[in-house]
């Protein structure tokens, strides 16, 4: 049965942040909200949990994972990006957006999309989820909280724990968050490419 931690919007507290980090170290499955909807996540290196994942969204491997990363640099690691790709990354995020990008080697072939080479990469402007990935020093590895059969994510804890509290580990609760998913925009192929409209203005990329 998930624990439920209930945390302050803006001034998360640090013991709660430390304690659901341990639960990700230790293989844990959570839902937190995020400045679009809530977000399903795990530790970046544990297969099982990215199973569990996977079959609670009701996906197959074709589906793209979402490294969740806490700035540029650590978005650097996993994924090639140029000059022009830089400067449109260091506009718009933090913020609301998906971005598609090649692959590094720093990112294991089972998080990749199986012909493409590339990985799904964002970050997040949300002082909880922001926490959270400074705590854990690393990306998390996250999907859209929408289940199957459903068109919009969930974004209201309580709806989550309802639902839920059997197949997660954790739910942090900060009050609703939106009900729209990240916009998510492919630069892997040069010209921004959209693949998904969601939370995230288009006008910065020309795409509105």
């Amino acid at each position: 049965m998930a624990q439920f931690f209930t945390l302050h919007p803006d001034n998360p507290q640090p013991r709660l942040i430390k304690q659901a980090v341990a639960i990700l170290r230790d293989g844990g499955v959570i839902a937190l909200p995020t400045d679009s909807s809530y977000a399903i996540a795990c530790h970046l290196g544990d297969k099982h949990a990215q199973d569990r994942i996977r079959a609670l969204r009701g996906v197959d491997d074709k589906h793209h994972f979402t490294l969740m990363c806490r700035d540029l640099s650590e978005i650097a690691v996993y994924a090639r990006v140029d000059n022009q790709q830089f400067r449109l990354l260091k506009a718009n995020t933090p913020g609301s957006y998906t971005f598609i990008l090649e692959a590094t080697r720093e990112v294991p072939k089972r998080l990749q999309h199986p012909k493409r080479n590339t990985i799904g990469l964002r970050v997040p402007d949300h002082p909880i989820t922001q926490a959270l990935l400074v705590e854990l020093d690393e990306p998390l590895l996250t999907m859209t909280l929408i289940l199957p059969g459903e068109t919009m994510p969930m974004h209201e804890a309580d709806n989550i724990r309802d639902q839920l509290e059997h197949q997660l580990d954790l739910i942090l609760d900060a009050g609703a968050c939106g009900i729209e998913p990240t916009t998510v925009i492919d630069l892997s192929h040069g010209e921004p490419q959209l693949l998904r409209a969601g939370c995230g203005d288009l006008a910065p990329f020309g795409l509105d």
